[in-house]
């Protein structure tokens, strides 16, 4: 990997950057329960799941299966899965909701003490010199399309798009795009003025496009976010961790380069915690996204890979032909903040302001813009704090902000 922001090289050097000086940095993203990892400011050495000692079950096989490791689904206690000891079927992962984490996870987030961002710039400031202001006579909006694996049409949007009118005075022309580095190209060259990032490509947003994120959704019960489920099939009794990953005949599957759950956040983890790392202990191949990644272990394409949990959790119950306990989950990470709201940094003041009530004043139950989406609210969100996670994770991985490392 390239050389990390704080001069060390070689992937032992980086280890010790985040085992050590750099671990409030990524604390709480590989922990066992649902937030139960410190925050960044705590300066704790970070634990993985596992690390407790606790286990969610007999931390045996249930006698049905050659991998010993696999627990009984009535074994796993989302508050501690013990991972170290064991694993498990998807199915009870999703029945208990642990493919998200909870409110009081994004409260945490919210509440680091950062004072600066850990990579790259922070949120361009709206420009003092009204000359600068962006003032369309139609407002842009777009997303990236990994996110939401069943995909979004425009009249999903209409409540939304409604508020945005009466907030701004302006209409909303829907601009749905193919990939992550069209999203940010779009915003950048003010061909969009809103748009829905996911999370990994937000911080390229923030960089090169001069986005704003400014809200996130949360689900009717609180849920927040989602994790990184390390996943195989089934009956692969041969892969029964992580570090079964670095096996030669694992053939494994990343989503895209700047997917969190799908690669920046798989290739710093495994790294750190696991000491697999892509590229070196096993060879990655790119399917194109989460959805991907998942029809192909399903296939016998892929052996294994890292998914988004909640694209994991769409994947599987938009396909008849797939079922949950097609699925075997060997680690999980803590949760990530899902792919926010953001608006170009120089709009008008007064169209920004729109925007964010927009979002942030409305209750969307009912609509098909929440039953599409599953969020019914959306709450604040700050670049610093609650993304200063993600940023720690691809300065680990040496990522640069730049169209090409974008698009690779």
């Amino acid at each position: 990997m390239a050389e990390d922001t704080d001069g060390l090289t070689g992937t032992s050097s980086r280890r010790r950057l985040i085992l050590a000086g750099g671990a409030a940095g990524i604390a709480g993203l590989a922990g066992c329960s649902g937030g139960s990892g410190e925050d960044g400011s705590s300066g704790e050495t970070v634990g993985t799941s596992s690390s407790s000692g606790e286990d969610g079950g007999s931390g045996g096989g249930s006698g049905e299966s050659g991998d010993p490791m696999l627990a009984e689904s009535s074994a796993f206690d989302p508050e501690s899965p013990g991972w170290e000891e064991n694993n498990y079927l998807s199915s009870p992962l999703i029945e208990s909701g642990y493919e998200r984490g909870t409110q009081a996870d994004l409260e945490r987030m919210g509440n680091r003490e950062v004072d600066e961002v850990p990579h790259g710039d922070p949120v361009q400031e709206t420009p003092e010199d009204e000359s600068e202001w962006l003032e369309p006579d139609t407002l842009v909006f777009t997303e990236s399309p990994s996110e939401d694996v069943q995909g979004r049409y425009e009249e999903d949007f209409a409540a939304v798009f409604d508020r945005i009118e009466e907030e701004t005075g302006l209409p909303v022309e829907y601009n749905r795009v193919n990939n992550y580095a069209a999203s940010v190209e779009a915003m950048r060259s003010e061909r969009a003025h809103i748009a829905n990032f996911s999370t990994g490509t937000t911080a390229f947003a923030v960089n090169l496009a001069g986005a704003v994120p400014f809200t996130a959704g949360i689900a009717p019960d609180g849920a927040f976010g989602y994790r990184l489920f390390a996943t195989t099939r089934a009956d692969a009794d041969e892969i029964q961790s992580v570090e079964d990953f670095a096996d030669d005949d694992v053939r494994m599957a990343h989503a895209e380069p700047a997917s969190n759950s799908g690669h920046q956040a798989p290739s710093a983890l495994f790294d750190q915690y696991f000491d697999v790392t892509a590229e070196e202990d096993y060879e990655v191949n790119f399917s194109g996204g989460h959805s991907q990644t998942t029809r192909g272990i399903a296939a016998g394409d892929y052996d294994a890979g890292p998914i988004c949990s909640t694209c994991f959790m769409d994947t599987v119950e938009g396909d008849s032909n797939l079922s949950f306990d097609d699925f075997k989950v060997v680690w999980a990470s803590d949760p990530f903040p899902n792919g926010p709201v953001a608006y170009r940094y120089n709009l008008h003041p007064d169209i920004q302001e729109g925007i964010r009530a927009a979002w942030l004043d409305s209750d969307f139950a009912g609509t098909a813009y929440a039953e599409r989406t599953g969020y019914e609210e959306y709450v604040p969100i700050e670049y610093r704090r609650h993304w200063y996670n993600i940023m720690v994770i691809q300065r680990y991985n040496g990522v640069e902000y730049t169209q090409g490392s974008l698009s690779e």
